[in-house]
């Protein structure tokens, strides 16, 4: 039998860098605190995580929007919300009618 899957891996330990990177990206997220983003982001580039380099990257590439939706007030949730149902209703008809058709159900259902 083996037994390994049962210890704890050194990188999931409360102390493990990992870790502590994970744990404050959620608390930046969780806590609207953007102004950190950028102090987060050089304490991940200074150790070897390749998976966090990956994702510190991909927040680079647009770092002021993230860092704007992680601080100002103004949210496009329900918007999101809307887009996401039409979509949902447009896959159900997929190939089954036009645009005419998904207009009614969009409405209807609304």
């Amino acid at each position: 039998m083996n037994n390994s899957s049962s210890r704890p891996s050194a990188l999931n330990t409360p102390t493990s860098t990992p870790h502590r990177h994970v744990r404050s990206f959620a608390t930046v997220l969780t806590e609207r605190q953007g102004e950190r983003l950028p102090q987060w982001l050089d304490a991940v580039r200074q150790d070897d995580l390749p998976s966090l380099h990956t994702l510190a990257a991909g927040i680079d590439r647009d770092r002021d929007a993230v860092i704007a939706g992680l601080t100002l007030p103004w949210s496009s949730g329900v918007v999101e919300g809307h887009v996401n149902r039409i979509k949902m209703i447009k896959r159900q008809m997929y190939g089954g009618a036009g645009f005419s058709l998904l207009r009614k159900r969009v409405l209807l259902a609304s």
